[in-house]
């Protein structure tokens, strides 16, 4: 075969480092025609092939520093085997074997090891990108001069994700290579289908992004050129998008096939070969030499195969469901700090700054990140003066894009960096949905990565905001197993809780409702102070019957007791709704033998249906009555004042009292 790629940098390189590129090249692809054997036998569940990519994954993870990180995708199995992971691991991690990297949890590719300084991807492809934000934002902040690169595909640059991301690292001037291999195809559509230019790296112009087309096949192109740009950017910050033109030879999975492709693509791809052509050219050069070739292929087929026989010796997983439910979270061991005697008399969004605030003290690599949260103080003026006190690299306003950000957060969390996310209102979580459920909350299960992450939510209805900014909506997370979520309904609460959150190495939800901002006053302590989270309050102790509730709806519990004397009640404040304290709950529930649980939210499939069932079935026979749940109507929130009212549930609450009392 006659050589496609032209080879002319052979002067900058000695012969060990062609060599050595060669053999890394080798060394993926004779993993990969192993495993396509083992697939056909049964024996690995899926495979995604990189065959004819290999010159990518191999040019940059070569380029890069072993202690930089890389975030790869299916593809870019050259990544793992130039950061010499041992084979036996990868193969236990094909095999959902213990000596993985996801204790049987996660299949392929979707994993990370801190030990390599790789992060694996999820199948929603978009959030890696923003994670490299996040890994480069560390490193740009404790100045280490390290680079960060991330593998997308031409398919993942129609996400909305792609574009978030390039736009904060371009804003933030992050140490970024963002790698986009464009091998032809999306599954089964082609580039033609999918975006409109004639180049992806076309697109770095409307970032102000320093953008390169880079030959995908040739290894000395991608190599160099890597090498090249990641010094530079090691002296001087900033993002650059890299286009990787290369192809595709074998399906999105194998199952998929390649029908699709007119031969005359493949004949011309299959001619571009990048580990044949290369051969080819070291051969010719006399560099490479038949002995030196079969010598390599010799000992990593040795390889292969010892760490294969590894592998299938290894035990299967036997289910443990103790450790299961324990990995959902990291091991975090809360140490109480008292609170001080000495208290002012402060509101509910005084409480949240002051606590926010020493925590920014206290951790002294805190960063906190969102719109409008640095010079101007937030929407609700929470981090007014904060960037005169830790500074604009610690307090950083953000571009509207709330799916970036959280991804951004994770990648601190990688890079050991505590964060403090403000949604600006919680209903725009929506859209920072995905990476909330899918990298924070999963994170510690699949890999064992915790999300060192505190998401603030100003939620919450009665401000006549409308329905796009009063919403309540924590039921979509206390579903998630691996977030937490915090709700609390007094200041000196949220003050403590807030301290725990930031505190607590695991990803946390912290509702604050706008109606209590600064309506609600109360004597909170001096000082930095915690409060567990996972604990229950109860603010009154009665006899007849047990209200449970959170949030500002506790207050419609107390207002309503007011006008009821003659009914004693176990008024229970949640405050925190996942992990939730169940003993609380059912200890108040067994001495009083009726139960109402009043929420904000809309009724159906709130966080009071959960309760209540847990009531019935851990308490039924202690029950003198249903247990009852008041809540807000099934609809939208609306603006106007009088529908507003008529949406919450705080109307219906005192005759619902009443009633469960004369059961």
């Amino acid at each position: 075969m006659s050589t496609k790629i032209e080879y002319n940098l052979k002067s900058a390189l000695s012969s060990k480092v062609l060599l050595s590129l060669y053999r890394k090249m080798l060394k993926p692809r004779l993993v990969e025609e192993k495993m396509l054997i083992l697939l056909r036998q049964g024996k690995i569940s899926k495979w995604f092939s990189g065959i004819g990519q290999e010159a990518i994954s191999v040019g940059v993870a070569s380029a890069l520093e072993d202690d930089e990180y890389i975030l790869p995708m299916h593809r870019n199995l050259g990544v793992f085997t130039t950061r010499e992971i041992p084979l036996y691991r990868l193969f236990s991690q094909w095999q959902g074997k213990m000596n993985g990297f996801t204790k049987g949890r996660d299949r392929s590719f979707h994993f990370g090891t801190q030990e390599f300084n790789i992060v694996g991807m999820i199948s929603h492809l978009g959030p890696q990108l923003g994670i490299a934000d996040g890994i480069a934002l560390a490193n740009k902040i404790k100045g280490n001069h390290k680079v960060c690169a991330v593998f997308t595909g031409e398919g993942g640059t129609s996400e909305g994700d792609f574009h978030e991301a390039l736009n904060v690292a371009s804003v933030w001037s992050l140490p970024v290579l963002f790698c986009v291999e464009n091998n032809g195809y999306g599954l089964s559509t082609p580039t033609t289908e999918q975006f409109n230019c004639k180049n992806i790296a076309d697109k770095g112009i409307g970032y102000g992004m320093e953008s390169h087309i880079v030959d995908g096949n040739n290894i000395l192109e991608v190599y160099t050129k890597i090498d090249e740009l990641a010094k530079s950017v090691r002296k001087k910050p900033r993002p650059i998008l890299l286009e990787f033109k290369t192809f595709r030879m074998r399906g999105h999975e194998e199952a998929s096939g390649t029908k699709y492709v007119p031969e005359d693509l493949m004949e011309y791809w299959g001619a571009k070969d990048p580990l044949e052509n290369f051969k080819e050219y070291l051969i010719k050069e006399k560099i490479l030499t038949n002995d030196i070739e079969t010598t390599y292929r010799k000992e990593i087929i040795k390889e292969i195969n010892e760490h294969l026989k590894l592998a299938f010796d290894e035990e299967k997983i036997t289910p443990n469901l103790e450790t299961e439910l324990k990995d959902v979270y990291k091991d975090f061991e809360y140490e109480a700090v008292n609170p001080s005697i000495n208290k002012n008399k402060i509101r509910f969004v005084d409480a949240i700054s002051d606590g926010l605030k020493l925590s920014m003290e206290k951790h002294n690599d805190l960063v906190i990140m969102g719109q409008d949260v640095a010079e101007y103080g937030g929407v609700f003026k929470i981090t007014d003066g904060f960037v005169e006190g830790f500074g604009k690299d610690r307090v950083r306003n953000t571009p509207i894009c709330e799916s970036a950000i959280v991804s951004a957060a994770y990648g601190l969390s990688i890079n050991g960096v505590k964060s403090v996310m403000e949604m600006q209102f919680a209903d725009f979580v929506s859209s920072g949905f995905n990476p909330i459920v899918n990298l924070l909350a999963k994170s510690h299960y699949r890999w064992g990565q915790n999300a060192d992450i505190v998401v603030r939510m100003p939620c919450g209805a009665g401000v006549g905001a409308g329905p796009f900014h009063s919403q309540t909506n924590e039921a979509w997370f206390t579903k998630t197993p691996g977030l937490k979520v915090v709700y609390p309904a007094f200041p000196q609460d949220a003050k403590g809780l807030l301290a725990s959150a930031i505190e607590d190495p695991n990803p946390v939800l912290f509702f604050e409702h706008k109606g209590l901002y600064r309506s609600v006053y109360q004597d909170v302590s001096e000082g930095y102070f915690t409060t567990e989270i996972g604990k229950a309050t109860l603010l009154k102790d009665g006899i007849h019957l047990t209200i449970i509730s959170y949030g500002a709806a506790v207050h419609w519990v107390l207002d309503a007791l007011e006008n009821l004397p003659e009914i004693k009640a176990d008024v229970i404040d949640l405050r925190t709704l996942q992990p939730l304290d169940t003993a609380t709950i059912y200890q108040s529930v067994k001495k009083t033998g009726k139960a109402i649980i009043v929420q904000e939210d809309s009724l159906f499939g709130g966080i009071a249906s959960d309760v209540s069932a847990l009531i019935t079935e851990n308490c039924f026979k202690f029950l003198d009555a249903p247990v009852k749940r008041v809540a807000s109507l099934e609809t939208p929130i609306p603006f106007q004042s009088d529908l507003e009212q008529q949406y919450l549930g705080k109307d219906k609450l005192s005759e619902a009292i009443v009633n469960l009392h004369h059961y």
